[in-house]
């Protein structure tokens, strides 16, 4: 009799003592030339049409919003024996209470919350990403996000920043000084009114959504709200030009209509792109987590601020072995090393042979909380990435910021 897809995913999880081993998932961009970091061959980033590879994203139940798009684009599927394709979306709509844990699945519809890669030869235009009572305005979810840049990297020709704007632009009465740029659209004037944040390693920025920022050209790990939602505000990077129907993107026909470029003023989070002191309340360098030192390894918080996601860097030295404990669901990336990730061999991308077959897992509800035991057994440092949904962390940090920020 022929499995039904529920029981694909039960057998997968148990088979695998409640972790599941995914495919890399990769999405193209048309906007800006890809920065070819990602360990692809070079004949395999150039897409035609569809544009670029440029990121990919990871443990993703969330699929890619392109207009020259194909079916699933954003979307992981579980590395599975069985002939059967399905995507983590599918088995976790499936199967929630196995996944997800019984408790957290009747809050939570979904891991709501994505990882990605992303790796652009130049700058992304200056933009936001609509907060919800905007987003939804659409049939979308805001999407906050933060950034880590990871070491080991060439960080791009400008690995900076501009992240809102100066104060005084923010001040009621002064916001239509962003104005002439999204109705000119034609050049890249408009980041005259932000500051410019250099993209050090090992260091990172949270950003609500409703910021203005213009990332740069670092390879970046990123955790966000799991939405593709977002207005570009910047006509011109480099020698590209960027089309203006991606200022218009998530935009409702008729307040386009009526309100013209205007209405992309009143998506932005004016408190928060003013804020005199945004270094000190977004800036988040790694944290290291209580009682994780020891000889053979730690952990550091790396995404924090919110109860929106959260994330880790485990690392652990060569040999060594550590046995990971965690509040519920949560997916990996094997970012350097090898080794024993329970009983599943792990590795880190193999980017000569372009190969990412062991560095992908997602870890059920019960297997974070009961713990995995995790093995170095390679020459250097093994080093994962560990990404988690809405209030799986309620004690992940919160810096002491003096605005209050709501979506």
């Amino acid at each position: 009799m022929e499995k039904t897809l529920k029981q694909l995913v039960e057998n997968e999880i148990r088979k695998n003592n409640g972790i599941l081993r995914l495919e890399p998932a990769w999405v193209a961009r048309n906007f800006i030339p890809p920065g070819k970091r990602l360990g692809l061959p070079e004949d395999q980033y150039h897409l035609g049409d569809r544009g670029a590879i440029c990121e990919r994203w990871i443990g993703s139940t969330t699929s890619a919003d392109n207009k020259a798009g194909v079916p699933n684009e954003g979307l992981s599927f579980i590395k599975m024996d069985d002939e059967e394709r399905v995507t983590l979306k599918d088995a976790v709509d499936a199967h929630p209470e196995l996944i997800l844990g019984k408790e957290y699945s009747k809050a939570h519809t979904g891991l709501k919350r994505l990882a990605k890669i992303f790796d652009y030869e130049d700058r992304l235009p200056y933009h936001i990403h609509q907060m919800q009572h905007h987003a939804s305005l659409v049939g979308r979810n805001s999407k906050d996000e933060a950034y880590y840049f990871p070491e080991g990297v060439d960080r791009g020709k400008h690995p900076e920043t501009f992240f809102g704007v100066h104060p005084h632009v923010a001040e009621q009465g002064n916001h239509e000084i962003l104005l002439p740029h999204l109705t000119d659209w034609k050049d890249d004037k408009i980041l005259k009114h932000s500051f410019g944040y250099t993209q050090n390693t090992d260091d990172g920025f949270h950003v609500p959504s409703g910021t203005l920022h213009a990332p740069g050209t670092a390879l970046t790990i990123e955790l966000q709200e799991d939405s593709d939602v977002f207005a570009m505000m910047q006509a011109r990077v480099g020698d590209t030009f960027i089309s203006k129907d991606l200022l218009w993107k998530d935009v409702r026909k008729e307040d386009r209509e009526k309100y013209g470029e205007k209405i992309i003023l009143d998506m932005i989070n004016w408190e928060t792109s003013g804020d005199p002191e945004f270094y000190k309340n977004r800036h988040t360098p790694p944290l290291l987590i209580e009682g994780t030192k020891t000889g053979s390894g730690e952990e550091h918080w790396i995404f924090y601020n919110t109860n929106k996601f959260s994330g880790k860097k485990l690392i652990i030295h060569p040999g060594g072995k550590f046995t990971s404990r965690d509040n519920g669901v949560y997916n990996i990336l094997v970012w350097q090393g090898k080794g024993q990730f329970g009983k599943l061999e792990i590795a880190a991308r193999n980017t000569s042979a372009g190969k990412y077959d062991l560095d992908e897992l997602l870890v059920t509800r019960d297997c974070a909380v009961n713990g995995v035991d995790i093995e170095n057994d390679g020459s250097e440092d093994l080093i994962i990435y560990k990404f988690f949904g809405p209030d799986v962390n309620p004690d992940v940090p919160i810096l002491k910021s003096k605005l209050i920020y709501n979506s």
